[in-house]
């Protein structure tokens, strides 16, 4: 390899950072930690099969469902969303929107959108490390 090839790669690099959108580059950040949480891209889970997901929370809403109070999250990975809905719960300590979370649970698909019920969760410190 020359010298002149490192200084060739960064070059890239720097100018694919300038063509790039700034949610390009988030939505790419947010996959870079996929594996190391054992976690699956969002647009890779079918529905009616358990998986690992990890994101940021996008918003989170208190809304009735049948009567019942439910929280609902919208989590971000960069490839998808998927909605996280806790039944019977008004709020729950750390759910907040920008609050990087894993989740495992059942897929499924409502109104083309995908949902997990009670999810498992785990809060994770900012920026997901």
């Amino acid at each position: 390899m020359s010298t002149a090839e490192p200084v060739k790669r960064g070059l890239r690099g720097f100018l694919r950072r300038l063509t790039t959108s700034q949610s390009e580059l988030e939505a790419a950040e947010l996959q870079e930690d996929l594996d190391q949480y054992g976690a699956t891209p969002i647009a890779s889970c079918g529905q009616r099969r358990r998986f690992c997901v990890k994101g940021t929370l996008r918003t989170v809403t208190l809304r009735p469902r049948g009567g019942a109070p439910s929280l609902e999250a919208e989590l971000y990975d960069g490839s998808d969303v998927i909605d996280l809905v806790w039944l019977g719960r008004r709020k729950i300590i750390g759910i907040e929107p920008g609050r990087a979370v894993r989740a495992e649970g059942l897929v499924s698909v409502q109104d083309d959108r995908k949902v997990m019920f009670n999810p498992r969760y785990e809060l994770l410190p900012a920026g997901g490390q």
